[in-house]
């Protein structure tokens, strides 16, 4: 005995010990406060509340069948839930997270040992569910899932802390006991590019152009072109049983691939000007007809037979374009492609961002240099479309886009976003020569209805057929499926804020002109008064801004289509685009057979 008692003193004495801490020690865990997600005018977007969760510790409570049926009733769960939770061989275990203060008093009440109420928070967006895609959402332990929460979760989580205290087996908070606090650190605030009120803005707009066109969905980038800032990102879904159209969870604007259509048109003029093969002034020979490879081009609207290089993008011709890129060469064309950033993910890092897809010069069939040019056979998102034209809008130089302004520290300092920096695409020259032809797209080309009073826009219509599962581009009742699109910026001569709007699969009418540039122009108008972006003499109004509109309800159920130019939707896979990508008629792929056209020429194109 006598040796037993001085080895259990001596020898094995910390062992002894760390089985005392074992049972009256409990560590609980402190979380750290979330950052605040902030606008960049200081508006909350996302922040964290004071909220009560209730957990146990199984091995203190005596009677957890009693124990059970009472907590289950306070907290309103199935009582076999609760009784399960009990029943584990642990010190900890979770009943209900983030309940109502009201709800913790109850649970209080009971006054079960074992039973403990302690301080979580909740994540909360003031605003309801603007900015859903682009801000995500966090679970229960407020890790980031989705969206910017995700993206940024190092600098908002900050790191926890952990509290001490020593109990009794009932436990009861021992007098005098130990007592420790490791304080947790709270996580950084972020500051966005975005602008709440232009956000509010933009998705009330692009709902109601979604509904009113029977269109499946509908996505929108506004951005300043010098800094690279996203201002608004906006994407809205039709629910096909309600038909209500609503803000969607998925970022559709980085995450969707689609064929560009027309829009990818600048592209090809961009490499032909770059190149010196043609100047605006150039005059081309421009057929109605054109065979490349296997396959015949067609115009989607009345053109005149010779056209300028200017004319030819500004008034959306298929044929003077492939006739350009066929002086440019597929080399060429490839590289091109690729300085203007399509084929590779953007500096956003957003969760599930798409680098749209670009084949290999080795993988282009025989109408590869048809299709491509003119926005067919190749697919992108609207991020990256919109980099192109601010490419385009900065003189030629491409500025990598960024939503992050600055962070605050938990001690309120203040660190700048440092700017990524940009690379030059074209010379200043052809920049100021697109800005130029594009301004005549909107002044009398197919984007008129882009066009908004007192600036100068310049932009350009896009309206492509969707690809089909299987290939083709024709669904299982033998109909095409579009997507309309219009990219552009203003003032022309001057960019501030550049502007993208891609509406999937309108039932209304399936051209950009239609469908895409109107909407352009809404948003245009609350982004330059948003921005204060006063109009130039020249263009009339000096001094005067636009009249804010006021966005219509977004839930709202979509009208039925007065007509119908495509069948019912079917499930599409984005960006599924063959190798080849024919078309599998003998129309122009990119905009809708020339028989459907019954405008001028002017107010419709691709």
């Amino acid at each position: 005995m006598v040796l037993r008692l001085g080895y259990v003193q001596t020898v094995g004495a910390h062992q002894y010990v760390a089985y005392g801490e074992e049972q009256r020690i409990e560590p609980i865990a402190l979380p750290a406060a979330r950052g605040t997600i902030f606008d960049r005018n200081g508006k909350d977007l996302a922040l964290s509340t004071p909220a009560k969760s209730v957990g146990a510790d199984p091995s203190v409570i005596r009677d957890r069948a009693a124990a059970a049926r009472s907590l289950a009733r306070v907290l309103r769960l199935p009582g076999h839930e609760v009784a399960s939770k009990l029943a584990t061989d642990t010190h900890f275990v979770y009943l209900a997270r983030q309940v109502e203060d009201e709800v913790a008093k109850r649970v209080e009440k009971l006054d079960i040992p074992g039973v403990l109420i302690f301080d979580e928070s909740a994540r909360l967006s003031p605003a309801g569910d603007m900015a859903r895609s682009l801000l995500g959402s966090v679970d229960l332990d407020n890790v980031g899932v989705a969206g910017l929460e995700l993206r940024y979760d190092d600098q908002l989580a900050g790191d926890p802390g952990e509290y001490m205290v020593e109990r009794d087996l009932e436990g009861r908070t021992i007098p005098g006991g130990r007592h420790l606090i490791d304080p947790a650190e709270p996580g950084d605030d972020i500051v966005l590019t975005i602008d709440r009120s232009l956000q509010y803005a933009t998705e009330g707009i692009l709902a109601e152009q979604v509904r009113t066109t029977g269109a499946k969905a509908g996505w929108a980038v506004v951005m300043d072109p010098r800094s690279g800032e996203v201002l608004a990102l906006a994407n809205v879904e039709t629910d096909p049983t309600t038909h209500v159209v609503g803000n969607t969870g998925n970022n559709l604007a980085v995450t969707q691939n689609f064929e560009p259509g027309s829009v990818n048109k600048v592209v090809t003029m961009a490499g032909a000007l770059e190149d010196r093969l043609v100047a605006p002034d150039t005059e081309l020979q421009v057929p109605d007809t054109l065979h490349v490879a296997d396959h015949v081009y067609t115009e989607a609207h009345s053109l005149p037979p010779r056209m300028t290089a200017s004319q030819i993008l500004s008034r959306s011709s298929n044929i003077g374009t492939i006739e350009i890129a066929q002086r440019l060469g597929m080399p060429r064309l490839d590289e091109y492609l690729r300085r203007f950033g399509f084929g590779q993910r953007t500096a956003l890092g957003l969760p599930h961002e798409e680098p749209g897809i670009l084949l290999d010069p080795d993988n282009w069939s025989g109408t590869s240099i048809g299709s491509i040019p003119i926005g067919q056979g190749i697919s992108v998102t609207a991020m990256q479309m919109l980099l192109a034209y601010n490419t385009i809008a900065n003189d030629g130089v491409y500025v990598p886009p960024t939503l992050l302004r600055a962070t605050f520290d938990a001690e309120g300092e203040r660190h700048p976003a440092v700017p990524a920096e940009g690379r030059r695409v074209v010379s200043p020259t052809t920049a100021a020569q697109l800005r130029e032809i594009l301004a005549q797209a909107v002044t009398a080309g197919t984007g008129q209805a882009a066009a908004i009073e007192g600036y100068h826009a310049a932009g350009k219509t896009g309206t492509a057929r969707k690809p089909q599962p299987g290939g083709g581009y024709r669904d299982a009742q033998g109909n095409y499926h579009y997507v309309a699109s219009f990219a552009g910026f203003i003032p022309a001569d001057d960019p501030q804020v550049s502007i993208i709007i891609v509406v999937d699969e309108p039932t209304t009418s399936a051209y950009a002109s239609d469908v895409a540039a109107p909407a352009f122009a809404r948003i245009g108008r609350q982004a330059l008064r948003t921005m204060r972006v006063a109009p130039p003499a020249a263009a009339g109004a000096v001094g005067t801004l636009p009249p804010l509109e006021e966005p219509k309800v977004r839930a709202e159920p979509a009208l039925p289509p007065t007509t119908t130019t495509t069948a019912p939707a079917t499930t599409t896979v984005p960006g599924a685009t063959p190798a080849t990508a024919p078309p599998a008629s003998p129309t122009t792929p990119g905009a809708p057979p020339a028989t459907t056209t019954t405008a001028p020429a002017p107010a419709r194109g691709g």
